[in-house]
């Protein structure tokens, strides 16, 4: 007996961490194929969604890797040769706000030290800090094949970038033109309408009159006041910059002043009022303020009614080519200016409390400003259709399939894609003269087969492991990525990049809020696995899974995992300990081949644990087949804890013949093959001391069990 008392996870992990990586299990050059097995030519493969190398492990990562991983051991023990390929994204904005933050402390800017010096400061960072996500995931017992660790910014990946954007700019679908976009003053760059993050505010809505021109008043009737048309606005200050008013063609309201002028306050201009359908006449007084520069729902109409751009707000967020008054002030203080200017000139009807949403820059919470600015866009309606057409054909299938629903509304009303970013840090756009990068999604988007030395059409990898077969992501990243990945892998290799797309649950607190690692609500998994192991942490977070896109994280259900590990092992104890020094051959042990046990020796305890056996192996792997993770740890926990120790162990005590011991082994060997997947540190060190001949090196490396 080499089972101690106590089952020690830190005396555990790191010592069988060491065996699996010195084994060669994790790389699929290993798999053996077995006689008889429909699986041995087939291959599996899972792409690692890359964490940024600025990120620790979260419980999202958590819960993410360990679904992944345990449908890798599990395809693995199956004799499919599979490869779980890790790697990670240079994160162009989040790793340059890092270094950033780093220089400043050292009281240096990057434009002291100048572009070149900068990306050499950020390589060092990166090469010091960036796989720190990486070791945690090896913490979390995940089994890649860290022998084929990719980077985003490593030279065979930028090559494939390059070879993209040359690419599609050739085929003519990327071009250079000037438009409204997403522009984060602090971070001095455009972004995507998928990089922005919405707050809701506490503001308010201003009603502005506009005075109309003299000769047209008569026509307007808007509580007997028959000199301004009133505008609703969140932000006055960019009145500065109105091409138009507009109201909706429909609108009785307004019908006879479409067509004519109003003035502009403060700027003392004439514009035209304009019939638009997009106009809601039920917001604010029906009448809206066009300021085409700084609205992108002001920039469709004002393309439609050729208003022009007047850019009032900079790339500083600071005010420009407005009154003096008012030049290089930042917006808020604008806004106060204009709303007392209004104010005293008698043009300021009346203030209500609003609330609304603010767009903030996804990696440093800035407010967004909307800007016109000269960009590279990827134009998008080929491509969105290339994207949609697999998934309407089930030849992409997502997991929970609700999730169509928002992946087709997003690709049927896409606009073309922003890609260029104005920072340092990523793949400079490869058309001489160019300092933008290309926005980190882009690159992103060829990770599936990029990875796998696309474009390197030879690349024994790519014809061996692509296309994949799972893709296990967030919901919040199904157009930023999966979408784009969809299409770019159609593209450029007229194959789709995987088969199932399975979307996890969101972790929240217990209480159900947003997990915030600055608001103090987020939880390390690092410390749970301190404190009560790896295996524990992976089963009591794989529990809770069970079909809702919300998660409401309980410790609970941790601790309960340890409890059921101790369970594992004290049974494990118990049934060395019956069987002494006989030796089992593990090949008359597999699951599909118990003809050992004749029936008519059997017991009804024998018997009734053997069926047992046999409907949590199926329900196990229909279970996991269909991505239902929490349902298949259910059954395993009730299986395991109450069929089998509850009660067929504790009948065994009252027995202590040959057969018992025969069934004790085979329910034992078989139990630890099917909970492997979920706990693969604890099975694994109990499998080593199993006394049966024809073991493998690792219990990863076993025949999984076949419910007949």
């Amino acid at each position: 007996m080499d089972l101690p008392k106590q089952y020690d996870a830190k005396q555990v992990e790191e010592k069988i961490y060491r065996l699996w990586e010195k084994s060669g299990f994790f790389a699929p050059e290993a798999h053996q194929p077995r006689a008889n097995n429909p699986n041995k030519n087939k291959s599996y493969t899972i792409v690692v969604p890359p964490p940024n190398v600025t990120g620790e492990l979260h419980m999202g990562h958590a819960l993410n890797a360990t679904a992944q991983d345990i449908l890798i051991r599990w395809k693995r023990m199956q004799g499919f040769k599979t490869l779980w390929l890790p790697g990670t994204d240079h994160a162009g904005i989040a790793t340059q706000n890092v270094v950033e933050r780093k220089l400043r402390k050292e009281g240096v800017s990057r434009f002291d030290l100048g572009r070149e010096k900068f990306i050499e400061e950020v390589w060092q960072w990166k090469n010091k800090y960036g796989d720190i996500i990486l070791n945690q995931f090896k913490k979390l017992g995940s089994s890649c094949d860290w022998s084929r660790t990719r980077f985003t910014m490593d030279e065979g990946y930028s090559l494939a970038v390059r070879e993209a954007f040359l690419y599609y700019y050739k085929k003519g679908w990327i071009y250079r033109g000037k438009r409204v976009v997403n522009w984060c003053p602090r971070c001095g760059t455009s972004l995507s309408d998928l990089e922005l993050e919405y707050e809701e505010e506490r503001g308010k809505l201003y009603y502005l009159k506009y005075p109309l021109t003299a000769e047209k008043n008569i026509s307007y009737d808007r509580e007997k006041d028959f000199g301004y048309i009133v505008v609703a606005t969140t932000r006055p200050e960019t009145m500065l910059g109105d091409t138009a008013v507009a109201v909706n063609p429909k609108d009785k309201r307004y019908k006879n002043l479409i067509g004519q002028k109003a003035i502009l306050p403060l700027v003392g201009k004439e514009i035209p009022i304009v019939a638009d359908n997009l106009i809601d006449e039920n917001f604010g007084t029906g009448a809206l303020k066009v300021t085409p520069a700084h609205d992108s729902i002001d920039y469709e109409i004002g393309q439609r009614h050729k208003l022009g751009l007047v850019q009032v707000i900079n790339e500083r967020g600071k005010m420009t080519n407005v009154p003096a008054a008012y030049e290089g002030a930042s917006v808020l203080d604008a806004r106060t200016k204009v709303l007392a200017d209004l104010e005293d000139q008698g043009l300021l009807e009346k203030t209500e409390e609003y609330a609304h949403q603010v767009p903030k820059c996804y990696r440093c919470h800035s407010t967004v400003e909307l800007i016109p600015s000269l960009q590279w866009f990827l134009k998008m309606e080929k491509l969105a259709k290339l994207a949609i057409k697999p998934v309407k054909e089930g030849k992409i299938k997502f997991h929970p399939k609700s999730f169509e629903k928002p992946y087709f509304e997003w690709l049927k009303n896409v606009k073309d894609w922003c890609i260029s970013r104005q920072i340092w840090w990523g793949h400079k756009i490869p058309i001489d003269g160019e300092n933008d990068v290309l926005d980190t999604w882009f690159s992103s988007a060829l990770w599936p087969f990029a990875a796998m030395n696309w474009p390197d059409k030879g690349s024994k990898d790519l014809k061996t492991f692509y296309p994949t077969d799972v893709l296990s992501t967030a919901r919040d990243i199904l157009n930023l990525w999966v979408a784009r990945m969809i299409f770019s892998g159609m593209e450029f290799t007229g194959k789709i990049p995987f088969k199932d797309v399975y979307i996890h649950a969101t972790v929240l607190t217990r209480d159900g809020k947003r997990m915030s690692k600055s608001l103090g609500t987020g939880i390390n998994p690092m410390d749970l696995i301190e404190k009560y192991g790896a295996d524990a942490t992976r089963f009591g977070i794989a529990y809770q899974v069970m079909g809702g896109q919300d998660m409401k994280f309980v410790e609970d259900n941790i601790l309960m995992g340890k409890k059921f590990c101790n369970k594992i092992w004290n049974a494990s104890r118990f049934v060395l300990g019956q069987i002494g020094n006989f030796q089992f051959s593990i090949s008359n042990f597999q699951s599909n081949s118990n003809s050992q046990f004749k029936k008519n020796k059997l017991t009804t305890a024998d018997k009734k644990i053997l069926k047992a056996l046999e409907k949590t192996t199926g329900s196990v792997n229909k279970d996991l087949k269909n991505f239902k993770f929490g349902k298949a740890a259910h059954s395993l926990y009730d299986f395991f804890w109450h069929d089998f120790c509850d009660r067929y162990i504790e009948q065994s005590k009252k027995r202590q013949d040959g057969k018992t011991k025969q069934v004790l082994f085979y329910i034992l060997l078989n139990s630890l093959k099917l909970l492997h997947p979920f706990m693969p540190f604890l099975t694994e060190e109990i499998y080593q001391q199993l006394p049966a001949k024809n073991k493998k090196i690792c219990l990863m490396a076993e025949e999984w069990p076949i419910a007949k």
